[in-house]
């Protein structure tokens, strides 16, 4: 029986490990290891490959979420509208910046925010009097979101868009990368990400000079000029590790490589599955390039699939079981089975397979194999 992980990081360190272990000796031997110089480097690197003037490096994806609303002027009592079936970081930010969670159904077909439900949602709040703010547009599993719409949208009513682009790293909209779209974009570089540290990481990208400046400051205490011990600001300590960017800045080099290799892979599974009418199979929309970093399908009988796969050695998961609304969390919102329904479908069928670059053909033939016999 053969032994298929869901992400394979250890075949991905084996692959370029004397150049992680070269990096990280480099980052020991200077001893620095708090806003170091691989720190700076790295901003000015991933910043490039953002198309984006600035980026500013924080500790972890979720802290990039919350210093960008921050940053961008939210304020307790604001209002944030997001989707319901994506990673509670998309949303806790949202209520630790003491502004109100706003949540609204998907594009049953990309699983991704929904425009007309998203308008629908702006005037129903605009009419009540309401003050929506933001919106939070989540790229999920490495598809963009329609940001044509969103941003239109965005700026009929005054909205200030948010790019949630910690599934992305990569992916494109009509030629141009995500993060260059809104106010202000957040990435997490946790070590599963398509591109991912060694531990917690996080960046935010914007065009804003000032709010990139804001950033700054944030997350190291509300310092803002060199004057370790003069605080403009109450701020974070949300600072990027010395080690952690030197692995992204070895990693951000291979990127474009193993994303070709991500597509590869997902064209192989699509080949191999799709005479299978009983798996949904990733609606890619047009002009987009969808960067995998997982490779959901959807399935009527999850939990038989699921037992098949395992009892074959193959991992699998599900992104994500529980919408938002239907979290202990958010009980207080006071949402119901049924308000979102294209959200709770899909939460029912949904299915991860592994996707990793280094996932070989005959992997992807041998779970097809497994699937098929379900």
């Amino acid at each position: 029986m053969r032994n298929i992980p869901l992400v394979d990081l250890l075949a991905q360190y084996e692959y370029i490990k004397a150049e992680i272990q070269e990096r990280i000796k480099d980052v020991l031997d200077t001893a620095s290891f708090i806003m170091g110089p691989d720190v700076k480097l790295f901003e000015q690197e991933f910043a490039a490959y953002c198309k984006s003037p600035h980026c500013l490096t924080v500790a972890n994806g979720t802290d990039a979420l919350l210093l960008a609303l921050k940053a961008i002027g939210i304020c307790p009592g604001d209002y944030v509208i997001t989707v319901v079936n994506t990673f509670i970081a998309s949303s806790e930010c949202i209520t630790n910046v003491g502004a109100h969670p706003v949540f609204i159904d998907i594009d049953p077909k990309t699983y991704l925010i929904n425009p007309e439900k998203l308008e629908a949602k702006v005037k129903e709040l605009l009419n009540k009097k309401l003050p929506v703010k933001a919106v939070i547009a989540v790229h999920l599993y490495g598809q963009p979101c329609d940001m044509d719409a969103i941003i239109s949208i965005a700026g009929k009513y005054n909205l200030a868009v948010v790019e949630d682009s910690a599934q992305a790293h990569g992916a494109f909209y009509k030629g141009r990368p995500v993060g260059s779209f809104g106010d202000i974009a957040c990435f997490s570089f946790y070590p599963g990400k398509n591109l991912g540290a060694y531990g917690d990481a996080g960046a935010v990208v914007t065009t804003n000079a000032s709010v990139a400046e804001r950033i700054g400051m944030l997350r190291n205490h509300g310092r803002k000029g060199a004057d370790k011990y003069e605080h403009a600001a109450e701020g974070y300590n949300s600072r990027l590790d010395t080690i952690q960017a030197a692995v992204l800045r070895v990693k951000l080099k291979h990127l474009e490589k193993w994303t070709e290799q991500r597509i590869a892979n997902a064209a192989l599974y699509y080949e191999l599955l799709q005479d299978y009418p009983a798996v949904v199979l990733p609606f890619v929309s047009e002009n987009v390039r969808h960067v995998y970093h997982l490779y959901v399908v959807r399935v009527p009988n999850r939990d038989k699939v699921m037992k098949k796969l395992t009892t074959n050695g193959i991992a699998c998961g599900i992104h994500y079981p529980i919408p938002l609304h239907l979290q202990p969390a958010y009980r207080y919102l006071g949402h119901k089975p049924g308000d979102f329904p294209a959200s709770e479908v899909i939460s029912s069928e949904i299915l991860s397979l592994p996707m990793y670059p280094e996932l070989t053909a005959s992997q992807i033939e041998y779970i097809c194999g497994v699937i098929k016999t379900v």
